[in-house]
């Protein structure tokens, strides 16, 4: 297939384009600064601004797939009113451009698969699938708004399917490090109460998510990517604790991380389970199901 991809050179995406060329696909990278990504050979960068089409739109025309994984990382600290606003424009913007892109193409793609957020259901609540309506917190907000952005593609004909992504276990990337640092000080322990979940998922899960959802024809609508065990905060330390030879028992409080993080802490102090129903359904299976060898691999 020739895909198109955004992110490509963020953490799932520095992942899947290798992935995808190793499997034959051509890969064409939509990137702000091209002189500048780092790519595997194989696939190619294409300039553009991040919020329409202009100067790249038709290249549409030659695509089967497209895959956005566009958006400013939430692990940008602080939040800012300023920061908060890039979070939300790079997201929407980018979903806008890519639709108006398809809308406009004489030869439309058959697929596209629209990165959100396991947050979409809010922070707090029972166990949630993809039945379950969206929060109303600021990062709920951010992902309806984040998946509206490519919705009208649905009425151009192409398939869409949404992955709602959990805390995503990679190495030296993402919340990890951030979530390992209070372990690696020899100061690691539950955050806050620990009873709050962590729904996570490791990075080659998200890839094969992605490419399993590329070749699923029935694939459309939400999907939970995220690991089948659900792990409370306390039970995630200790199972890093161990795996980095650290002791568990120095507890951090939920006012310390709210007054060094501010607004960003929400990301370690809250946080509800969730389970991929649909894409188990669909006979997807996972590779790194267990938290354990999870870690193992992503530290």
């Amino acid at each position: 297939m020739n895909i198109l991809l955004t992110g490509g050179t963020g953490m799932i995406g520095s992942h899947l384009t290798p992935s995808l060329l190793d499997e034959g696909h051509r890969v064409w990278v939509l990137s702000r600064n091209p002189q500048r990504a780092r790519l595997p050979a194989g696939a190619q960068a294409v300039p553009w601004d991040g919020r329409s089409p202009a100067g790249w739109g038709e290249l549409v025309n030659e695509m089967d797939a497209v895959v956005n994984l566009a958006g400013e990382p939430l692990a940008r600290w602080p939040w800012t009113a300023a920061q908060k606003q890039k979070f939300w424009d790079s997201r929407v913007n980018a979903g806008r451009a890519l639709s108006e892109a398809i809308a406009a193409a004489s030869k439309r793609p058959r697929v596209l698969i629209q990165a959100s957020g396991i947050n979409h259901y809010g922070l707090r609540g029972e166990t949630a699938d993809e039945t379950t309506p969206p929060g109303d917190d600021f990062l709920a907000r951010l992902t309806v708004a984040w998946e509206a952005s490519t919705e009208p593609v649905e009425a151009a004909g192409v398939r869409r399917a949404v992955i709602r992504l959990g805390v995503v276990l990679a190495r030296g990337d993402g919340l990890l490090p951030l979530m390992a640092l209070p372990a690696r000080l020899f100061v690691g322990g539950r955050l806050g109460n620990g009873r709050q979940f962590v729904p996570w998922v490791h990075v080659h899960d998200v890839v094969a998510a992605i490419r399993f959802l590329l070749a699923e024809e029935t694939g459309r609508g939400p999907f939970n990517v995220v690991a089948p065990q659900a792990v409370t905060n306390e039970a995630f330390y200790r199972i890093l604790c161990r795996q980095l030879k650290r002791p568990y028992w120095f507890p951090t409080p939920a006012f310390l991380l709210r007054l060094a993080l501010g607004e960003m802490a929400v990301l370690v102090l809250e946080g509800r389970a969730a389970q991929p129903r649909r894409l188990q359904e669909m006979g997807f299976q996972f590779g790194y199901g267990d938290l354990e060898t999870a870690l193992q691999e992503a530290l």
